[in-house]
């Protein structure tokens, strides 16, 4: 068991020791929820499963009946939820000698610091491993990764939500995951309205974005046309994520409901208790739940060419 000590800490005994640095990091603003709906959970696993729908209305022949459909159960997405905790243990001699360090560690902001990483990783690993045949959401889904050109419908074939031919983040590449998503269809093969809502991009595409979206012409073109990623506001929101570990992949994210989730069955905790035995403080920080995914409509993604 790790335990702090005075030893951890010699200069912390030594008077003149102004402050203790590498402790005072900032973090970026709360990424996970730009991907993520966050949904309170009472219970110790989530399920939610899909619908396959009706297909089109049939021709009814003068004098006859018409034709009634069946409607079936899809594939069920499982959210075990995952207890994450980390804690330390001063020891009574670092409360007595020590100065500087016990108010550091007293307030526990490395702690908190710490828990916050953890749930923004795993968050993102979602993400990092989309293109991942290992990862799926259980053996209930559709056992497909979250992006992939395969998706099984339960009515009978596929769809997908990788591009075709995987690119680099580029004009013609996100003209082209637009009109895929255009193209999504529900189970049964119905039309629907799905639209991109926002792409997220690891920090290195930053500028490479602005200038695909922003700029009023096309991107490395002599032509004098018209940028219509831009005009048209189709990609009307751009998402960095510091936390994706592939500098090329890229990810549309769509309006889809029940897509991309974050069930929560318990919040970040903070607690602290004296050890009887050695009179040792002990800290902790801790939370609970899942991320994961229950429509892969829900994104769109290119592991990079």
């Amino acid at each position: 068991m790790a335990v702090i000590t005075t030893g951890n800490f010699a200069k912390d005994l030594v008077p003149g020791v102004k402050t203790w640095f590498n402790t005072k990091y900032k973090d970026y603003p709360i990424e996970y929820l730009d991907i993520f709906e966050k949904v309170n959970s009472t219970l110790a696993f989530e399920e939610e499963v899909g619908v396959t729908g009706f297909g089109l209305a049939a021709i009814v022949p003068e004098g006859d009946g018409i034709t009634y459909d069946d409607q079936s159960q899809g594939y069920v997405s499982r959210y075990p939820h995952v207890e994450y905790g980390l804690g330390f243990i001063i020891t009574r001699n670092m409360y007595d000698d020590g100065i500087a360090v016990t108010v550091a560690l007293r307030r526990a902001g490395a702690l908190a610091f710490s828990i916050r990483q953890t749930k923004e990783t795993v968050g993102a690993n979602v993400l990092n491993r989309a293109f991942n045949s290992s990862y799926t959401m259980g053996s209930n889904s559709d056992l497909k990764e979250l992006c992939a050109d395969d998706h099984p419908n339960k009515s009978g074939g596929t769809w997908r939500n990788e591009l075709e031919t995987a690119a680099d983040l580029s004009e013609e590449a996100l003209e082209q995951g637009c009109i895929d998503i255009a193209a999504y269809k529900t189970d049964r093969g119905m039309t629907i309205a799905i639209k991109p809502t926002k792409l997220i991009i690891h920090p290195s595409e930053r500028f490479n974005a602005l200038r695909i979206l922003k700029s009023v012409g096309r991107v490395d073109s002599a032509n004098n046309d018209t940028n219509a990623l831009r005009i048209s506001g189709v990609i009307p929101d751009v998402k960095v994520n510091h936390y994706l570990t592939d500098a090329d992949a890229w990810f549309l994210k769509t309006d889809c409901p029940d897509g991309l989730k974050y069930m929560e069955r318990r919040a970040d905790g903070f607690a602290t208790e004296n050890d009887f035995d050695t009179s040792n403080a002990k800290f902790k920080a801790d939370f609970r739940g899942a991320f994961g995914w229950s429509d892969p409509r829900c994104i769109l993604g290119s592991p990079g060419g």
